[in-house]
């Protein structure tokens, strides 16, 4: 599939992701913006699970989402406070006391690579100064791009978040749209069939 074959990076590989889980609407595109955000802002649609990428000439790069339990917490606007290649990840606090099972042998953390939860890159999301614990991120979990999970905050394909990493400004703007906001941008009927699927998503 073009744009989303492996690739070495970093001393890593990165496997391609299967055509069948990279439909025409998965796949990552430019395509005509009518918002009012400036140039270079991200706005995250967590209900139609669409990411943007704001540009100069009235369009956005267009990349899908998965949208984790903890990134149903993100709401209003913070900004990139900094950027990593190949980071290192460890779980937080919430999700070692709610999840043990799956998180109290991490606590540690873990070493970057392919099987690292936060991917080839990660854009760390800050307000006020202060780290949010919000990411943006890639996965190499092909299979939950264009659903919600039961973990994690916004993930990218790992061919996706490298070329969105590369393309956003550091302290970018990082907007998350509402379910009313996305009923203005995407049309009732999107926001509705992507509601049905998931209603937990909603973001008022």
């Amino acid at each position: 599939m073009p744009g989303y074959g492996a690739i070495e990076d970093g001393g890593f590989t990165i496997p391609a992701v299967p055509a069948q889980y990279v439909p025409p609407e998965n796949r990552r595109t430019n395509v005509a913006y009518s918002g009012d955000e400036r140039p270079g802002t991200i706005v995250v649609d967590p209900q139609v699970k669409y990411l943007y990428h704001v540009r100069a000439d009235g369009t956005a790069d267009r990349y899908r989402i998965a949208v984790g339990e903890e990134g149903r917490g993100l709401k209003a606007t913070t900004y990139v406070g900094r950027k990593a290649e190949w980071p290192r990840w460890a779980p937080t606090r919430n999700m070692i006391r709610t999840q043990p099972e799956l998180y109290a042998d991490k606590v540690n953390g873990m070493e970057p690579g392919p099987l690292n939860p936060l991917g080839a890159r990660a854009l760390y999301l800050y307000r006020g100064g202060k780290d949010t614990m919000f990411r943006i991120h890639g996965t190499g979990d092909f299979t939950s791009i264009g659903n919600a999970t039961s973990a994690g905050c916004i993930r990218l394909y790992n061919q996706d978040i490298l070329d969105l990493h590369d393309k956003v400004d550091p302290r970018a703007t990082v907007r998350i749209r509402s379910v009313a906001e996305s009923r203005q941008m995407e049309g009732d009927e999107a926001v509705d069939a992507a509601l049905a699927l998931d209603p937990n998503t909603v973001i008022e």
